[in-house]
């Protein structure tokens, strides 16, 4: 594996977080990848510039982004503290990269933003649906709650193709 920087979004490289999100999760380009929603929901946005910038914008928010040796945008990842708890958000991997292990390196980075923050938990939304995604996030620490939540019915970033919900992940942070 190449080298890994991984770094805070700094506002100039808003755009190119949005494209790579979008790239790993919805159109055609993100079944290069096993992470794309495409077969779920659709449209092409998972997220616009206004809304990332929202999102950044919020008290204890950061997105942590990740770059190989040449300057490539390979991943990234949302984090905002709530409470004593990290809520983990839009972890990506640019379909073309996947599988070198950078989703374990963000994962890493962001237990690591946890410890710092001293939240004591790290808490996700993942489409229940996502067996094989579910299956990969136990497999590094989480666990299904028994929380869920009903998926957004604002059609901005996707309509779904079939009924979907989210199921609440957690991995207690020491």
């Amino acid at each position: 594996m190449n080298e890994l920087a991984i770094t805070i979004l700094q506002s100039n490289s808003i755009e190119r977080v949005v494209n790579l999100v979008n790239s790993a999760y919805r159109g055609e380009a993100s079944k290069k990848g096993w992470t794309t929603e495409a077969d779920l929901l659709e449209g092409d946005l998972r997220i616009d510039e206004p809304s990332l910038r929202d999102l950044i914008q919020k008290p204890g928010a950061v997105v942590l982004t990740c770059y190989d040796s040449i300057d490539n945008l390979v991943g990234c990842v949302y984090l905002q503290e709530e409470d004593a708890q990290l809520y983990l958000g839009m972890l990506t991997v640019s379909p073309n990269a996947q599988g070198r292990g950078i989703g374990k390196q963000l994962l890493l980075a962001a237990e690591a933003h946890a410890k710092k923050t001293k939240c004591n938990a790290i808490i996700m939304n993942v489409i229940s649906v996502r067996h094989e995604l579910i299956a990969w996030y136990e497999r590094h620490g989480y666990h299904c709650t028994t929380q869920t939540k009903p998926f957004p019915e604002d059609e901005k970033f996707g309509k779904p193709k079939q009924p979907l919900q989210f199921i609440i992940l957690k991995k207690t942070i020491k």
